[in-house]
Parts: C-alpha cells; structure tokens; sequence
C-alpha cells in the first residue's frame, strides 16, 4: 500500500508544479514580449527490489513558445518591437549579454537608454549614451538619430545603432529572470543586420488563454483522481490491518 500512496502522492505533487507553470503563463497574459512556458510530463519507472513494474509522472518545463506575439500600435516612438524574426540585445543585470522582442525604451538622467524595466540597449561598443537632445528617431535597421539642443528641425546626427541579432531558436532558452540567452554561449552574438525594427508599436504575450485555462482544468480534474487514489490507499491499509487483527 505504501507504493501505491508514494505514487499517487507524487502524481499530485507533480500535478501541483504543471499548475504553477500555466498559472504564471496566465498571469503574463498582458506582459508585453512575454513568451509562454511548455509543460509537459512523462512516466519515470520505479526501481526498487524487483522489476519496474510501477511509474510515475514527472512534470517538466522542456522549452519555450518563442512564436511572435502580435504588434500593437502605441503612437509611442520610443517603443519598439521586430518584426518578423530577431531580436534586440540588452545587458543583463549580471553584465552579460540578454535579448529581448519589444522594449519601451527611455533615457535616464545620465543619458543612457534602457528598456521600460531599467536594462541598458547595448549597441555597436556596449550600452547606449544618447547626448543631450529635442528628438530621437529609431530606425528599422536600428540606428538611433537625434536633433542636438538648439539645432534646426532638419539637423540630424547618428549617434548609435541598436544591436539587433538573430540566433537560431533552438539555441535559446529562458533563465529564471524572465530574460532570453543563447545556451552555452562563449560571448556576445553577433549582430544581424537583417533584422529589422519598427517603431511605435510593442509586441503582445504570445499566451493563448483559452489553451491555458483548459490545460489547468485537465490538471485539476488529474489532480482530484491521485487523491481519490491516496484515500483508496488509505482505506485498502484500513481493512489490511483489520484482517490481521481478526486472524
């Protein structure tokens, strides 16, 4: 009866984590550049005394949905997403190099432009310093143009360019920041200069909530039959030792 309980007990337990994963995909549903977790489980065989005759279920986090979410126009020329496939390279809060699908971009007091949550735009030499300034414009191969202070509305001077780099997909994963890298990358990946930029436009969550709130009914409904188990078990070990007190 213990093996039955130890089964059944992990089977929720492992149920509860595949909840967790599309509750946090659900809750990102409004995020902007979010992209969804996959869940998935497997049966894992039970070794002990004799053969494996009993399995488990295992519930994991495999990868990440990376299909672009849809664009939705802000009049914002400072918020920027790619378009089609790429993606912009900021650093990371440890120094290393992260990328992104779609930013709010701003200019903080010291003249640095980072994304809506304060992470620097990396560009040609590192972290973008854009000079005092009327105007910025960013183009889709992501150069960034500004009208100086006391310049004419015509005057326009290059100051940077956005890198934007296209790694292949099955090379990225998400850390538990929430941020994109490439695993096992050695350095920096290079830029891309086919990638392209618009303005005035951020990329929604790429989450589906219908997909997920019938994946969290399916677990709940999984998660009911591994506790109707444990109290089977739970009663089968009753009357067990309700035989050996009669014999």
């Amino acid at each position: 009866m213990d093996k039955m309980l130890y089964i059944s007990m992990t089977g929720a337990s492992q149920n509860t984590m595949a909840q967790r994963a599309h509750a946090n995909n659900l809750a990102n549903i409004s995020t902007t550049g979010f992209h969804r977790d996959y869940e998935q489980a497997r049966s894992m065989p039970v070794f002990g005394d004799s053969y494996p005759a009993r399995v488990y279920a295992m519930s994991e986090r495999p990868a990440t949905d990376f299909t672009p979410g849809s664009l939705q126009e802000t009049g914002r020329e400072m918020d920027v997403a790619i378009e089609g496939q790429g993606w912009i390279a900021v650093q990371a809060p440890g120094g290393g190099e992260a990328y992104v699908r779609t930013a709010s971009l701003q200019i903080d007091a010291l003249g640095q432009l980072r994304t809506g949550n304060g992470l620097p735009v990396l560009g040609n030499g590192g972290p973008i310093a854009v000079p005092p300034e009327q105007k910025v414009e960013i183009g889709q191969d992501g150069t960034i143009s500004i009208r100086a202070l006391g310049e004419a509305p015509s005057v326009m001077a290059e100051v940077d360019r956005i890198k934007l780099v296209n790694p292949d997909p099955k090379t990225m994963e998400k850390g538990t920041d929430g941020l994109i890298r490439v695993k096992g990358a050695t350095g920096p990946v290079a830029a891309d200069a086919a990638v392209r930029l618009t303005s005035g436009f951020l990329e929604s969550s790429n989450v589906n909530a219908v997909e997920e709130m019938t994946a969290m009914l399916s677990l709940s409904r999984q998660f009911e039959l591994h506790v109707k188990m444990m109290r089977t078990a739970e009663e089968d070990a009753s009357a067990m030792a309700r035989v050996m007190q009669l014999s």
